[in-house]
């Protein structure tokens, strides 16, 4: 089945639909499947770090660490994991990941949309499925249905 998974995660609640769907789905592949964590930080120093050669933000730091911390707990419980911090376009840096990472699915939480900026100008899952050449698992998230929890998402 699946030998290598990228799973997007974007630094909020809807983090732990996806993560909990990808456990299931990662220990069901006949070797295990290994989980490539990305966040794609967008904001104005992240798309200009390469170019103007910047130091990390603040919130580029918080990022890394979020994600270190997840693939940290995910390797804990058994799992294979790696976290990636990248900066721009998020879904063209989604696609480009995971092709540069070797993955076989790309599986995000999605939101539905949320307002008339999303059915304007497309969501991020939207224009990854029409840019990648990989199937692309969207699992609908319901975040306020889970239990909350302190710390990050594990």
């Amino acid at each position: 089945m699946y030998q290598r998974i990228l799973v997007p995660v974007e630094h909020s609640e809807y983090d732990e639909v996806i993560l909990d769907h990808i456990r299931k789905l990662a220990r069901s592949c006949s070797s295990g499947a290994s989980i490539v964590l990305i966040h794609v930080a967008d904001g104005w120093a992240a798309r200009n770090i390469n170019q103007l050669d910047l130091r990390e933000s603040e919130e580029m730091k918080s990022d890394r660490e979020y994600i270190e911390a997840i693939a940290e707990t995910l390797e804990k419980d058994g799992y294979q994991a790696e976290a990636i911090l990248a900066g721009g376009d998020p879904a063209k840096e989604i696609a480009a990941c995971a092709e540069r990472e070797g993955c076989d699915l790309i599986a995000m939480a999605t939101h539905g949309h949320r307002g008339l900026s999303d059915v304007l100008r497309g969501s991020v899952a939207n224009e990854l499925r029409h840019i990648s050449m990989l199937p692309v698992l969207m699992v609908r998230g319901h975040p306020h249905s889970t239990p909350p929890h302190a710390g990050p998402v594990a």
